[in-house]
């Protein structure tokens, strides 16, 4: 069965950091690319960053490139996004995914649409 566990969100304040982690189990890592997306309320579902599981490769939204760092530990089967300097634009629900790696070949944004499995969130909320 997969799953896909998020945490690490919370309450922080404007210009702090999070680190949030995402735990996976249940797939073949090697065959999939590991990706971060949010969602705000009232918005659609946007693509943050993703990750090969081989740590090789990395895709970034370019709003977030310098802010967010996406990194991976295969030994604990763990995908972290560290964020930091974050404003209250970043407030949102947090979802891990993962998609195939052959689905995504030659993007460098992810369409939410494409993902083949989710988590189920954690809520980032900055305050002003």
């Amino acid at each position: 069965q997969v799953q896909l566990v998020e945490s690490g969100g919370g309450l922080v304040q404007a210009g702090g950091s999070l680190r949030l982690s995402c735990v996976a189990s249940g797939f073949t890592y090697s065959n999939y690319v590991m990706a971060w997306f949010r969602q705000a309320q009232g918005k659609e579902r946007e693509f943050v960053a993703a990750i090969s599981w081989s740590g090789a490769i990395t895709y970034y939204t370019d709003s977030m490139k310098g802010r967010f760092t996406i990194s991976r530990d295969t030994a604990k089967n763990t995908v972290y996004l560290q964020m930091k300097s974050l404003n209250p634009e970043d407030t949102a629900a947090y979802y891990c995914a993962a998609v195939l790696s052959g689905r995504v070949a030659g993007l460098y944004s992810f369409p939410a649409s494409f993902m083949n499995y989710w988590g189920k969130g954690t809520l980032v909320t900055v305050s002003s």
